[in-house]
């Protein structure tokens, strides 16, 4: 007997302090937290927000605090199905599209919505089709970027207040029906056929109104041309007078000057004809003066006239 109460009594010696150990050790399993940068850990004291671990060593009373949730901070995204949505012209067309997210307080995160992803899906297909459905076929078509930006306010007014920032929202596909798309290839043929037409007047146009001023500017310098011929010649005109006025002039300030003047201007004239006609080359000719006495009167003259002058 003495001997087997001596063996539980060792026993329990080495239980006990096993035991303790064995406590400690899970104590700390439990109560030591390592989280990562890219990490945030929600924790609960008995069923209550307690705290936000960030990035770092951390330590929580085990059985009293518990880990809520588990969030990550960096940007993630959020698929936005395929689904059918009705233009402002009552055309069916097939949308899908991605949204980029990021928590910014893990608190509200777990707390302010049950599911953030799922919300936010949800939330997206639902500023979507509103979007969509303000707008006819082509704007939908044309104005992807548009459509981006406004579903991304939307969302990211909504977010907010659950600790989630929206970062970009993009649509990936925008499908039409084949009739629809084929009465639109057929539209964009009729359209460029329609402004080559258009361009090809236009160079027509372009090309007559042209021509039209080379032909008046030509007609212009024409104008220009004859106006200064015609002033020219009637600048000669005018010289040409003004200089047969002053020896207008200088013939009869001689004459009255001198009495032979007028006697001596005939008799050059009469001389010099007479020396045209001596240089004709014909030799069937003779040269008689109507009157010899008036052409040896006239030389006579001259000599009188020549001496009188020096």
């Amino acid at each position: 007997m003495d001997y087997q109460a001596e063996l539980v009594s060792n026993f329990s010696s080495i239980v006990v302090p096993v035991a303790i150990i064995v406590v400690a050790g899970l104590v700390l399993l439990r109560g030591v937290k390592i989280v990562s940068q890219s990490q945030a850990i929600v924790v609960e004291r008995l069923g209550k927000y307690h705290r936000t671990l960030e990035g770092g060593f951390h330590f929580i009373v085990p059985f009293l605090d518990i880990v809520r949730s588990e969030i990550t901070k960096q940007e993630q995204t959020i698929d936005i199905e395929k689904q059918n949505v009705i233009t402002k012209d009552n055309v069916n067309i097939s949308v899908d599209g991605i949204v980029f997210i990021q928590v910014q307080t893990a608190k509200d995160a777990t707390y302010g919505v049950v599911n953030f992803k799922s919300a936010i899906a949800n939330l997206a297909t639902t500023s979507l089709r509103a979007e969509i459905g303000q707008l006819a076929l082509d704007e939908s078509l044309s104005s992807r970027d548009m459509l981006n930006k406004r579903i991304l306010a939307s969302l990211d007014e909504a977010t907010q207040k659950w600790g989630v920032k929206t970062m970009r929202v993009e649509l990936r596909d925008i499908s039409v029906p084949q009739e629809i798309e084929d009465a639109m290839n057929l539209q964009m043929k009729a359209e460029r056929e329609k402004r080559a037409i258009e361009l090809n007047a236009l160079a027509e146009k372009e090309a007559v109104i042209r021509k039209a001023e080379a032909n008046k500017q030509r007609q212009v310098l024409e104008a220009e041309a004859i106006e200064r011929m015609a002033d020219a010649k009637k600048y000669e005109q005018i010289e040409v007078a003004k200089g047969q006025s002053e020896a207008v002039a200088l013939i009869n300030s001689a004459v009255a000057n001198n009495s032979l003047g007028a006697d001596f201007l005939l008799a050059k004239d009469r001389i010099s004809a007479f020396n045209e006609l001596a240089k004709s080359p014909s030799k069937d000719k003779i040269v008689v003066p109507y009157e010899t006495t008036e052409l040896i009167g006239s030389l006579s003259l001259i000599t009188e006239f020549l001496q009188k002058k020096a």
